[in-house]
């Protein structure tokens, strides 16, 4: 399980350094796309391919199933760590997330999420986001 926060340099290659933490738990290789909120989501194999395979069971007929798959699928990179922990993040993937310099990365129960670190901490501090209190309402609909 992916926990905690770290807070990395994005060099001038578009290389940033996944905490070793993770590393071990993502493998030698992973997936990393877009996600949510203007982020990055990384899933170590085996997440993704469960991933993608619920995504190519969606009914096409669907528009936001349509969106999903593109999203996801489309978005879609390997990385691959180097030997000082350092992966690449393409340049379509530092655009989406406007990588610039400083970085968030974050543990997220099965995956990782790479942030810009301003953007982090807008999210975390907006008053528009739903505050815990909410999401823990909001799960009780669904049994959780």
């Amino acid at each position: 399980m992916f926990v905690g926060e770290y807070s990395h340099n994005i060099d001038a290659k578009g290389r940033v350094i996944i905490p070793a933490k993770f590393r071990e738990q993502l493998g030698e290789q992973f997936m990393i796309t877009k996600g949510f909120e203007g982020c990055l989501f990384v899933y170590p194999m085996d997440v993704w391919e469960e991933l993608a395979d619920n995504l190519s069971k969606l009914p096409s007929n669907q528009k936001s199933a349509r969106f999903l798959q593109r999203t996801f699928l489309s978005g879609a990179a390997e990385g691959e760590p180097d030997k000082q922990g350092k992966v690449l993040i393409t340049p379509p993937h530092r655009e989406y997330a406007a990588l610039t310099k400083e970085v968030v990365i974050i543990g997220v129960s099965k995956r990782v999420e790479i942030w810009d670190a301003q953007r982090w901490m807008e999210y975390s501090q907006s008053e528009e986001e739903m505050t815990v209190e909410e999401a823990a309402e909001s799960l009780e609909e669904i049994s959780f």
